[in-house]
Parts: structure tokens; C-alpha cells; sequence
């Protein structure tokens, strides 16, 4: 695609403030393949200002037109799918196969999914002698990272549009044209001027302004959990609302009775897939002791098998932090099985698939989020100390449990405190709630749990006759 110049504003391209842009760079080798205006607080305050004047016509337009929008943009991205594929695939760096099926295919299924609720939702219902309407929050501030640029967006933007609410998005700076080609489906949808607005600029300077301005009334991040802390703090002090779907370090627990072949192979290939740059990824393999030895063997096997079929990761900041944590992985005393930090080729910005054994819950890469192709297996004794184990970190967004039989794997995954379980290796189910608990973040995303967000209660009390 090419890159446009301006900011979507108000239902067209406008030329940005200031002059200054980001340069965006191809991560498999390097090179510059465009560039997009670095907004700054005036583009956020036009941005904001349009939203506003746009809400309280888009805010009554009745839930089966907003579905009918919704539909059309689905239409859009179906239409669209293998110019945004190669998109991401040259922004992100992910393989075109993995950017086909997962980065466009996912987000379509989501906004295909907020179509039908918000045709299908209870907006008002009868409770006694009241009426209790939900009605939209407001502008909404959507702050979206770069590892899964379509999928964050529309997971967004989707149940904010179909709960009434006008947005103003900002995307990471390292994936701009994933944002751009967005915009344009949301202007080739027919959703109204003003209704969906676009800046593109850097997290300190546009993100803060977009999260600190009066005319917002939600701000929506998805990012890691020291930023999100910051934005909460900025919400909070203005009384305003967040919804923050924050970092990770997720557990995948291996039973006794499981499949243990099956179970490693799909552990690993979760903790591989995006190069490891999913806030979700089971990077913490659980295993009883009595199976270590043979689990430790089945991983280095399957992540060595993916050699170099994996992407680079987003950009040279994230392989040195990635390579950090690899570093200290050895320095602490872990076992390292498979890989390293030594990249596979002179351009780049490559890591290798990595799986350190004889890991310790304490140690560093135990409990911080890599965010990189870099699996630690952890032993232990009994199902109380595997969960022990499990819940032994800050994070508590996702997970996974294997058993000989779904019962057994979710009576275990009830004394998990995470935010989502896979039992036996569920598929993703687009209506499910995402999100997570303790410093994982608040709020939901996806299906109904993600359109309540977005909408606020309103109760009408009548006098009984």
C-alpha cells in the first residue's frame, strides 16, 4: 500500500500539524518501506473534536443500522485481505501464511462477531417498575500495540461502534500501515464522518495526549502493564473510564494423565508462533517430575524444528530486550537446551527459537514478560505445588491445562487465577471475554463482556400500576 501523509479526521485525510514523521521499517531486513506523520496534541485535539461532533447522531442511530455498518466493514476486510496480509507481513514481519490466517482472519471473525451482537444485544430491558438502557459511553480513546495490529483494532473499534461510541484511534508507531489500510475500510463501509478517526504518532506524545484529553471519555490500551499502569493513573485522576488488557506470563500445565507429546508440541508451537510476541503465550511449561526429562527432550526437538520458519521480532529495541532475558536466563543458572542469542543471519532483527530447562520459579525469566520465541520449563511435585507454581506471578491473563479428560483439566483450571484457560488445547472462540487478572489488566474484550465496555447504565423508574 501506500502510506497517506495525513491524519483521518472527521471522515477525510487532512494534513497533520507539525512535520515530523515515523519512518517505518521492515524487520526481516531492515528497510524502510514508508513513512507516516508523527501527530502530535493539536492533531489529537482535532481528532477528539470531530468524535465529539459526530456522537450524538451516531449515538441514536438505531443498533441494526450500526450492525448493517459493521457488516459492511467485515465486507471490506474480507475483500481486502491479502493487501493487509502483506501488510503486516512487511510492518510486523510475521510469516504471510501466519499474517493470512491469524492477523487478518481472526479480526474478521471478531468484527463479523460485534455485526451480529449489536443487531442482537438487549440494549433496554423491563426489571420491576423500571427501564434499565444501555447507552454508550462516549468518545472512545483506543490505544492499540503493534503484535497484533488488526485483531487489537478491531477488538476496539468493533464493540465500540456497536455500542454507539465514536473513536479516536491511535496505533503503535512500528505497525502505522495496518492502521491506514483500517481507515480506509471504515471510509469504504459508509460509517459516518467523524464516527472513526485515525492519528498516528508516538505513544509519549499522541498516546498521552489522546489519553489525557477532557473530550475522552474512555480510554481503551492494550500494551504492557507499565504504561498501563500510567494511563489508569491519568484515567483515574480525570474519573474517567479504562479498559486495560496489559502483560503476561502464562502457564502451560501438563497433567500426569495428558497426552504428553501432543501437549509439548502444542505448547511450543504457541510460545513460537508470532515470535513469541503474544501477551497471551503459555512461556511457562509446567511439568511433573516424573516427565521432565522426557518433556524437556519433546520441546527442544519441536522448537528446533522451526528454525528459522519463524519471523523476526517487531524491531532491534525488542531483540536486544528478548537477548537480554536470554542472557539472563543463563546467568541465573537455567539450563539453556535450544537456541540463544546468537542471530541466524547479518540482517534482521531475528531470535532464535529458545528453551531453557531446569528453570526455578523465582528466576528472572520465570516471572517477567519476554515477549519473544523463548519457552522456560518448570518441574513440579504435586497438583498443589503445580499450582503453586502457576499463580506465582504478578500476571494472570491466560493459560493452558492437559489431562486425560477435559473434567479433570478444568476441575484444575478452576484453582488457576488467570483470565482464560485452553482445556485439552480449546479453539478460540471469538464471543469468549478476554482479558486478565491481577496486574494483567481491566476489563474485557470480545463478545458480549467486550461490547459492555463500551456502554454505560441508565435505570427509569416508573410509579406501579
Amino acid at each position: 500500500m501506500k502510506a497517506h501523509e495525513g491524519m483521518y479526521i472527521g471522515g477525510a485525510w487532512r494534513p497533520a500539524v507539525g512535520s515530523d514523521i515515523i519512518e517505518v521499517v521492515n524487520p526481516a531486513d531492515e528497510q524502510v518501506i514508508g513513512q507516516v506523520p508523527a501527530g502530535i496534541a493539536d492533531d489529537v485535539d482535532a481528532a477528539v473534536r470531530a468524535a465529539r461532533a459526530a456522537l450524538p447522531a451516531w449515538a441514536a442511530t438505531p443498533p441494526a443500522e450500526r450492525a448493517a455498518r459493521l457488516t459492511a466493514l467485515r465486507d471490506v476486510l474480507v475483500a481486502r485481505k491479502d493487501e493487509i496480509a502483506e501488510t503486516v507481513t512487511a510492518e510486523l514481519g510475521s510469516p504471510l501464511p501466519f499474517s493470512q490466517g491469524v492477523h487478518v482472519g481472526v479480526p474478521i471473525l471478531v468484527a463479523g462477531s460485534y455485526a451480529e451482537l449489536a443487531a442482537t444485544h438487549a440494549f433496554e430491558e423491563k426489571v420491576g417498575n423500571s427501564v434499565v438502557r444501555q447507552e454508550p459511553v462516549g468518545v472512545v480513546g483506543a490505544i492499540t500495540p503493534w503484535n497484533y495490529p488488526l485483531h487489537q483494532i478491531v477488538a476496539k473499534v468493533a464493540p465500540a461502534l456497536a455500542a454507539g461510541c465514536t473513536v479516536v484511534l491511535k496505533p503503535a508507531e512500528d505497525t502505522p500501515l495496518t492502521a491506514q489500510l483500517f481507515a480506509e475500510a471504515v471510509h469504504e463501509a459508509g460509517v459516518p464522518a467523524g464516527v472513526f478517526n485515525l492519528v498516528t504518532g508516538l505513544g509519549p506524545v499522541a498516546g498521552q495526549a489522546l489519553a489525557e484529553h477532557e473530550g475522552v471519555d474512555l480510554v481503551s490500551f492494550t500494551g504492557s502493564t507499565a504504561v498501563g499502569r500510567k494511563i489508569g493513573a491519568t484515567a483515574g485522576a480525570a474519573i474517567k473510564k479504562v479498559a486495560l488488557e496489559l502483560g503476561g506470563k502464562s502457564a502451560n500445565v501438563i497433567l500426569p494423565s495428558a497426552d504428553l507429546a501432543k501437549a509439548v508440541g502444542v505448547g511450543v508451537a504457541n510460545v513460537m508462533s508470532n515470535s513469541g510476541q503474544t501477551c497471551s503465550a503459555w512461556t511457562r511449561m509446567l511439568v511433573h517430575r516424573e516427565q521432565y526429562d522426557e518433556a524437556v527432550e519433546l520441546a527442544a526437538a519441536a522448537a528446533a524444528k522451526y528454525g528459522d520458519r519463524i519471523g523476526p521480532v517487531v524491531n532491534a529495541k525488542q531483540r536486544e530486550r528478548v537477548q537480554g532475558y536470554i542472557d539472563k536466563g543463563v546467568s541465573e543458572g537455567a539450563r539453556l537446551v535450544v537456541g540463544g542469542t546468537e542471530g541466524p543471519g547479518e540482517r534482521g532483527y531475528f531470535v532464535q527459537p529458545t528453551v531453557f530447562a531446569d528453570v526455578n520459579p523465582e528466576m528472572t525469566i520465570a516471572q517477567e514478560e519476554i515477549f519473544g520465541p523463548v519457552l522456560s520449563i518448570l518441574r513440579y511435585e504435586d497438583e498443589d505445588d503445580a499450582v503453586r507454581i502457576a499463580n506465582g506471578t504478578v500476571y494472570g491473563l491466560a493459560g493452558a491445562v492437559w489431562a486425560g479428560d477435559d473434567a479433570e483439566a478444568a476441575a484444575f483450571a478452576l484453582r488457576l487465577e488467570t483470565g482464560q484457560v485452553d482445556i485439552n488445547g480449546g479453539r478460540f472462540n471469538p464471543r469468549a471475554p478476554f482479558g486478565g487478572y491481577k496486574q494483567s489488566g481491566v476489563g474485557r474484550e470480545l463478545g458480549a463482556h467486550g461490547l459492555a465496555e463500551y456502554l454505560q447504565t441508565k435505570s427509569l423508574q416508573f410509579q406501579e400500576r
